[in-house]
């Protein structure tokens, strides 16, 4: 709320919209970090999911801080409503966010393997709502034969994605690898979000 009645008011575009943000584990999750306070700023109620890699670079307090919200960690995590993870947050989200998109979850969703809690709200939520994906890995995974068939697969299934970008990348080599920025996955998702559709990218 804003205390000052002569100041402008904040332009909240994503006010309203639940947005479940996946986080797996790769050097970019920092970046990730800015994203969901981004995603928080521009009105929108963001969980977080993590996997056991992505706690290893950034810890899920973080992202409690950020979004003021419990962040899920594990598939045996109780919840608050008793309702399955894997259902219940996919079901009330209106779209779902995996940043940075390693190689290891782009094969995992392409061949539907559901073994920890991202890959399997992943699978879970197709039918219930939007995928935004930013990949993120070395250059030589990236342009791997089975990582493309993975992201050519994904596609057919209306999954949208973003970047990467090419840059310097964590391993001292440069070229296409590195994770958008955290203001173009914000872009990108208000546009899914205010759309109200899916598409292929």
């Amino acid at each position: 709320m804003n205390d000052n009645p002569d100041a402008p008011p904040v332009h909240q575009p994503l006010a309203g919209k639940n947005v479940l943000l996946c986080v797996t584990g790769g050097i970019a999750c920092y970046k990730v970090a800015m994203l969901a306070s981004r995603l928080v700023q521009a009105g929108s109620a963001v969980r977080v999911a993590m996997t056991d890699a992505a706690g290893r670079f950034v810890t899920p307090l973080t992202f409690q801080t950020l979004t003021g919200r419990r962040v899920y960690t594990s598939l045996w995590q109780s919840s608050e409503d008793f309702d399955s993870q894997h259902v219940s947050l996919t079901g009330s989200a209106d779209l779902m966010i995996i940043a940075p998109a390693t190689a290891d979850i782009l094969a995992k969703m392409a061949a539907g393997i559901a073994d920890d809690l991202v890959s399997t709200l992943a699978l879970a939520a197709h039918g219930a709502c939007p995928i935004l994906m930013a990949p993120a890995m070395n250059t030589r995974m990236w342009l791997a034969p089975p990582t493309q068939d993975n992201l050519a697969r994904l596609k057919t299934w209306s999954v949208h994605v973003i970047g990467p970008a090419e840059g310097r990348l964590a391993c001292n080599t440069t070229g296409p690898g590195r994770m958008s920025e955290p203001e173009e996955i914000l872009a990108k998702a208000t546009q899914i979000l205010l759309a109200g559709k899916k598409e292929i990218v």
